[in-house]
């Protein structure tokens, strides 16, 4: 394997992911041009697929800074900033941890190390769209012909290095289990950004195969549970409110919080995500679906309900409501109602009260402090659904960017702070999960939210440490 940084070349554990589109639903996961038409840069493949500046292909083509490629990429608060490291060449800044991880990799000269980078991550091949939409067919892996190694080259992106949305081009998610099970029998090498300030050049074929297949073995997947910014992305303002609203599910699948960009996870697996369980085929059925989680209207009725009849208490009492107040307020609220609703709040009711519980005796909730609205899950639900309605080209980016500004004035209607918010949607997810209190299902659950709240308002770099609530 060759490795080394190259400069540009000129020119839920298993757990709730919050997919699902009501209460008991939530998936589990963890959320063509023609001839002639230009592809942006495409790694200089030939007339008519290259289009100006994705990749700084040709002379003069690569923008000042794009990609954190170039000088002026460090932006932002503290703890959010595009990163220096070692082996980057210099006035460069990795755009988010992987590309800082392969680069200290590879400037560290260790195989090993390069492949287990790659192996944690998600790896993006371009896919004219036309071919993405057949069904049930995988486009062939693209090639193209390195002119400084003489070499014909499979080209993959990493996360923090995808060009900005196109409507026509795609991406396919792959790792390297899947490229070396599939690899073109005449490519000699793996291009890892190329034309990048964060280029990695591997050899490939059939003696590689299995040293990528153990790798790939190794990670066992893509890293999820972790917080990824892109530098180059809103890190201040409006629209990163807005994004931030998200970041729960960025965390859980391990994707970029602050992109509005060309994928999510994978063009393939996000168009069927909006087909199910979310029931988005056409424009109109996003706007419905928009339309609800921005009123909360599927995070629960009954437990919107449960709560509400608490807080309404509590501001009569002058005082928070004991337990047995609050149920008897709650057969009050629901007498009306059919034995399903009943029997569905006084299980909310208890999941409620043990959840709160637990959060106070791990330090994320104050003894004097409740929850009264999930309204949380239904708006951070709303960012994702819109970042997947982009990825599978149901949106544009400016149409996308008005619907995530549009969330954060009912989130701060609905919350007073950040903390108030993370906690919100790390009850409604807890509430709503399918297993019994108690089990070893139930358990992972919650430390797997309780995880991913401590790191959204403890991580230096996460947006509720960087950006104003109010």
């Amino acid at each position: 394997m060759t490795t080394g940084m190259t400069g540009a070349t000129p020119g839920m554990p298993p757990g709730h992911d919050g997919y699902g589109a009501g209460p008991g639903t939530p998936a589990h996961d963890g959320h063509g041009p023609g001839t002639g038409t230009q592809a942006h840069g495409w790694h200089g493949q030939g007339a008519g697929t290259q289009a100006p500046g994705w990749h700084g292909q040709g002379a003069g083509t690569q923008a000042p800074g794009e990609y954190g490629a170039g000088p002026g990429t460090a932006v932002g608060a503290p703890g959010v900033a595009a990163q220096k490291v070692v082996g980057a060449p210099q006035g460069h800044f990795a755009p988010t941890e992987v590309e800082r991880e392969l680069a200290a990799a590879s400037a560290g000269g260790d195989q090993e190390a390069v492949l287990d980078v790659l192996a944690r991550t998600r790896l993006y091949v371009l896919v004219p769209r036309m071919h993405a939409d057949v069904p049930d067919w995988t486009a062939p892996l693209p090639t193209f012909r390195d002119p400084a190694s003489r070499r014909t080259c499979v080209p993959v992106l990493t996360p923090g290095l995808l060009p900005p949305w196109h409507p026509e081009w795609v991406f396919r998610a792959v790792d390297l289990g899947e490229l070396a099970r599939s690899w073109p029998y005449d490519a000699r090498r793996l291009a890892v950004n190329h034309g990048t300030a964060f280029a990695v050049l591997l050899d490939a074929g059939p003696r590689r195969s299995k040293a990528w297949q153990r790798a790939d073995a190794r990670s066992g997947a893509a890293r999820e549970g972790r917080l990824l910014t892109d530098a180059a992305g809103p890190l201040h303002g409006p629209l990163a409110h807005g994004l931030a609203l998200g970041a729960h599910l960025a965390v859980n699948n391990g994707i970029v919080w602050n992109r509005l960009g060309a994928v999510y996870r994978d063009y393939a697996t996000d168009r069927a995500r909006l087909r199910s369980p979310w029931g988005i085929q056409h424009r109109a059925d996003l706007r419905d679906r928009l339309d609800s989680l921005m009123k909360y209207r599927l995070v629960g009725r009954v437990q919107e309900g449960v709560l509400r009849a608490r807080h309404t208490l509590a501001l009569r009492l002058e005082r928070p409501p004991t337990r047995a107040e609050w149920t008897e307020a709650v057969e009050r609220a629901f007498a009306a109602r059919d034995a399903g609703d009943r029997a569905e709040a006084h299980r909310a009711l208890h999941r409620f009260t043990r959840y709160e519980d637990r959060f106070r005796a791990d330090g994320v909730l104050a003894p004097d402090r409740r929850i009264d609205t999930l309204a949380a899950f239904d708006l951070g639900r709303a960012v994702n659904v819109v970042r997947l309605a982009l990825s599978a080209r149901l949106s544009d980016p400016l149409g996308a960017e008005q619907d995530v500004l549009r969330l954060s004035e009912p989130a701060r209607r609905a919350y007073s702070s950040w903390a108030d918010f993370s906690l919100g949607y790390a009850l409604a997810r807890l509430v709503h999960g399918d297993e019994a209190d108690g089990t070893p299902g139930e358990e992972s659950l919650y430390q797997w939210s309780l995880a991913q709240h401590r790191i959204l308002t403890q991580d230096p770099a996460s947006p509720y440490r960087n950006i104003p609530w109010s």
